[in-house]
């Protein structure tokens, strides 16, 4: 792709405005080590509109960051500003704790609107601290008192925040203080099989643990899980599973919480991910994108875990005016602009664009997403060529006759009933072979075993010992592809287990042209950056210590 110099989206550093640098140099010398985001995007924002960010230097940038995924219309969409300027112009209070106020109403009655069914009808609402992670606290408080339990299930590779009691349910907690459950996931799946055998596998083991009276994990106090898992890689859990785990959860009594922060609001293309598989949780988590791009966060739950008493949980900014206003426009644009359904067309188009140019570069390990909620995860395709800290091809998935690697040894797969079609090869539900690269493993002129990627869309029972296991993350990679990103005027985020997924969550509001623009950024991005690393061989990222983003 070309590089301009006119500072339009895509253009060359130009002439950095004065005080540019110093501000750049005051915040790395005043602001706490554990900043994240300013360490891999060294830019100064002055003004935004949509996609759009123009910096300090002068360089505009699409956006595909959009607040880790709060803006949903994108930067100062005119309907938030319009909303936020009539509170102002109002004379209205800006923050009230818990009082009650027209623009409090007219919001919670916009979110009651959007509720899976079976929730909206018996639905409470508390609002809680302006981050998502003091609503994921205030879940588990609810639960917690609601059962008279303690215990909490939650998932492998799970992101809830950076508070202790949302860290601890989150994949990285350094005390484990949840019993952790294994998430289903196609391409590092860790049971070695992927697909729905992958996710029956995992099923049967959380169930295996709630009825087995040895098992060590007595009758939680309830379950959380995000529907697609962003920090953690972008990995949406399969439909069947998720209603596997309402079931198995409804069955025994177990609330269970959905942690809708990042995919709701229309990110993956239904306006609640949990709509995908048609459930209704017991407790909805919702932040980030209901407060329009200012700081607001709920739990919305079923009326009979109303069981606190007065001030049980509380937070002095709950009752933030401007976000509320904000929150009922964006909610309302959403929706009456069917934003969740268009995100779902864009997004499976902006997919298929990116798999299609994956199936040419080996170093592209796996491409996923719902909506637009996009990953690309970068690898090492040579066995030998691993980054320091990675793990090695196949680390933590067994190989050979009779491990987790052999289908067979968990029987038969075919009939297992939630999982249909799982063990049914050549069925007529089985997707096509998607081929590969020439020259790699599975492509034109080889053995005909499918390569880590290709294998996502086999038939389960070619899942065996000869299927070859995922190659090593590439972070290293991954962080040079979101520089060169940068460099094209394209600002995107890092996530997943070893901060190798190159990850999208653009607004809502992108258009076409947009859209194009975007991928046609990334993939040259990840063309130049595949090169370089070829050249000169796998290296420490710039920032090596990446942490969760609180977001």
């Amino acid at each position: 792709m070309a590089v301009g110099t006119s500072g339009e989206p895509g253009g060359a550093f130009g002439e950095a405005r004065p005080g540019y640098e110093g501000i750049l140099r005051r915040q790395s010398a005043r602001e706490s080590s554990a900043r994240t985001y300013a360490r891999a995007l060294p830019i100064v924002p002055v003004r935004a509109r949509g996609l759009t960010i123009e910096g300090a230097d002068g360089r505009r940038y699409l956006d595909c960051l959009s607040g880790a995924g709060t803006l949903a219309l994108g930067h100062n969409h005119p309907v938030v500003l319009e909303a936020v300027r009539g509170v102002l112009d109002s004379g209205a209070p800006l923050s009230v704790l818990d009082l009650a106020t027209p623009v409090k109403d007219a919001f919670v009655t916009e979110l009651f609107r959007t509720l899976p069914p079976g929730l909206a009808d018996r639905a409470r609402v508390q609002f809680c601290g302006p981050a998502g992670t003091d609503a994921v606290e205030a879940a588990l408080k609810l639960v917690r008192a609601a059962t008279g339990r303690t215990g909490v299930l939650a998932f492998a590779g799970a992101y809830h925040g950076m508070t202790a009691g949302a860290l601890a349910a989150s994949g990285g907690a350094p005390d484990v203080q949840v019993a952790r459950l294994p998430y289903p996931q196609d391409y590092r799946c860790p049971f070695g099989v992927g697909g729905p055998p992958g996710a029956e596998l995992a099923a049967r083991w959380t169930e295996s643990l709630l009825d087995d009276p040895k098992s060590g994990v007595p009758l939680p106090a309830g379950m959380i899980l995000e529907p697609v898992q962003g920090e953690g890689g972008v990995i949406p859990a399969p439909d069947d599973w998720l209603r596997r785990m309402r079931r198995v959860t409804a069955d025994r009594s177990i609330p269970l919480i959905a942690d809708e922060v990042q995919t709701g609001v229309g990110r993956t293309g239904a306006f609640w991910a949990v709509d995908h598989s048609g459930i209704t949780p017991d407790v909805m988590v919702l932040s980030k994108a209901i407060g329009g791009s200012l700081p607001l966060a709920v739990i919305v739950y079923r009326d009979d875990l109303d069981t606190w008493q007065p001030g049980a949980h509380a937070g002095t900014f709950r009752g933030n005016q401007l976000a509320m206003a904000a929150g009922t426009a964006t909610l309302a644009y959403v929706r009456e602009n069917a934003l969740a359904e268009r995100a779902a067309v864009l997004g499976s188009r902006m997919l298929t664009q990116l798999t299609d140019f994956a199936r040419e570069y080996a170093c592209v390990g796996d491409v996923r997403g719902r909506g637009l909620m996009i990953g690309v995860e970068l690898v090492h395709p040579e066995p030998d060529r691993r980054e320091p800290g990675a793990p090695a091809r196949g680390a933590g998935v067994p190989e050979g006759p009779g491990e987790a690697g052999d289908p067979g040894d968990f029987g038969d797969f075919r009939g297992a009933g939630d999982f249909g079609g799982a063990g049914d090869v050549g069925g007529a539900d089985e997707p096509a072979w998607s081929g590969g690269r020439p020259g790699a493993p599975g492509g034109p002129g080889t053995s005909g075993i499918p390569d880590a990627r290709t294998a996502r869309t086999a038939p389960a029972a070619f899942m065996g010992p000869a299927a070859r296991p995922p190659y090593p993350p590439a972070p290293g990679l991954a962080a040079a592809v979101q520089r060169e990103c940068l460099r094209r005027g394209l600002i995107v985020e890092l996530g997943g287990r070893h901060a190798s997924v190159v990850r999208l969550l653009p607004p809502l509001t992108i258009s076409d042209e947009q859209a194009t623009a975007v991928l046609d950024r990334l993939t040259d991005a990840i063309t130049a950056a595949a090169r370089d690393h070829e050249a000169h061989g796998p290296h420490q990222p710039r920032h090596p210590d990446h942490a969760p983003h609180a977001g």
